[in-house]
């Protein structure tokens, strides 16, 4: 790591970097504000050491400018025992931890080792968005849906709060990018956005992965190990399918979302993070709880401002828009010429029923480009099942009254919020909507 040292003591500058050299870091020294202030003009650094008494300035009002020049600095306070009140201040005001005098190079290795391992998972996360960023196209928000339109006006309401949001949708609507989206429009925005997968771990690495973990907590845990609870501390954490998440689980989650108190596995430290909570899900969680496989408890947590993220065949002002989107990210990726939509395909998109929503959009869209021959892409571009999709059936052509009121409640669902809002619309109770959702198959 790159580590600044701020100290007027030229006995402490010499001490702590003899403590850091061996380690392979690369120390930096200045001895005063002023000094400081440069150094982080010139240089990138991963932590700096700064004396919160500098002569005759005062070091806590050094650190704003230090983080404003550098935001992803990790700041650790050197304070006298007498000034633990002050240095609790600066972790207030963004210092990552504080090392009382007089110290010794054990404590010195802790502190590194402990804000080392947030400074490592915090460059792994960022090297994975990036990573993704490139991999993958973002979608378009600017929409012609009513229903999308809604969703997006609810969100941006739901970014001037910190209150909880569950984000309901089937599989591959984008509930990701809309989490993203309210993040990026609230006052935590400059802070970290985590996401954490919920069914792609076990029981004891997803705790693990919350939580983090000590050495020795599990077999392979050889060091302290920060969890994304903690390197999302100010900024927000995204529960990816949070329905899947185990009992047992959920009671700590529980717990943190009440507390913001946690223990990483195998300690007994207790430590507290501020973070905005946005999860989601494709499952019916009402129904879960009824089941007993999710708590009462943790829904209400969860649940504060609830979004319905509309699935694809109710957005079809959205899916031309979107294709062609996709094919020009596939092209550029692919480095060739952008194709062109035929009337002939534009139909085929539209009657399809996009049962894997914008995910098997984006899908198409990339086998299309590999395989495309010609400037044009029409019907037979696309897999066989969208070229021999017949038009879907409309009120008015040849189609039974059970059909007519699956297509009417879907598209019900799809442009209303809530349940209640929806069997408003309907003209129903609730409880009779959950009965016909059941009946059509509309509940995954």
């Amino acid at each position: 790591m790159r580590i600044l040292i701020v100290d007027d003591e030229r006995n402490i500058r010499r001490t702590l970097s003899a403590c850091l050299t061996p380690l392979g870091h690369e120390v930096t020294e200045a001895g005063s504000s002023q000094e400081a202030a440069k150094a982080v003009v010139r240089k990138r650094f991963d932590l700096a050491f700064l004396d919160l008494r500098l002569g005759g300035d005062d070091g806590l009002h050094l650190l704003p400018s230090l983080l404003d020049a550098q935001p992803r600095l990790a700041v650790v306070v050197i304070t006298a025992h007498a000034t633990i009140e002050t240095a609790v201040q600066a972790v207030k005001l963004g210092a990552e931890d504080y090392l009382p005098k007089p110290f010794t190079p054990a404590q010195v290795r802790l502190v590194v080792d402990k804000v080392g391992g947030k400074i490592a998972l915090r460059h792994r996360v960022d090297d994975l968005e990036s990573r993704l960023a490139d991999a993958a196209p973002q979608l378009l928000l600017d929409t012609g849906s009513e229903a999308m339109s809604t969703a997006l006006d609810y969100a941006e309401l739901a970014a001037q709060s910190d209150a909880a949001v569950l984000l309901r949708g089937e599989s591959g609507t984008g509930k990701g990018v809309l989490a993203r989206f309210i993040h990026e429009r609230s006052e935590r925005r400059a802070q970290p956005f985590v996401v954490v997968s919920c069914p792609t771990l076990n029981d004891e690495l997803l705790a693990s992965e919350l939580f983090g973990h000590a050495r020795g907590a599990f077999t392979g845990a050889v060091k302290d190990t920060p969890g994304r609870v903690e390197v999302a501390d100010g900024g927000t954490l995204f529960l990816d399918e949070v329905g899947e998440i185990s009992p047992q689980l959920q009671t700590k989650l529980l717990r943190f979302t009440q507390d913001r108190e946690y223990e990483r596995a195998g300690d007994t430290t207790t430590r507290q993070a501020d973070v905005r909570i946005i999860a989601a899900t494709n499952r019916d969680l009402e129904a879960d709880v009824e089941a007993g496989r999710f708590r009462l408890d943790l829904l209400y947590r969860l649940n504060v401002v609830e979004l319905t993220v509309p699935p694809l065949r109710a957005r079809s002002e959205d899916l031309i828009a979107l294709a062609e989107h996709f094919l020009a990210f596939f092209s550029k990726k692919m480095g060739r010429a952008v194709p062109t939509l035929t009337d002939e395909g534009k139909a085929a998109l539209l009657s399809y029923s996009w049962p894997g929503n914008i995910r098997e959009l984006r899908n198409e869209a990339e086998r299309a480009i590999v395989l495309a021959r010609r400037g044009t892409l029409g019907s037979s571009a696309f897999s066989g099942r969208i070229a021999t999709t017949p038009l879907r059936a409309e009120p008015g052509t040849a189609m039974t009254l059970e059909e007519l009121e699956r297509l009417h409640i879907e598209r019900v669902l799809a442009r209303t919020t809530t349940r209640e809002e929806a069997a408003e619309w309907l003209g129903i109770d609730v409880s009779t909507l959950w009965r016909k959702r059941k009946r059509y198959g509309l509940d995954e």
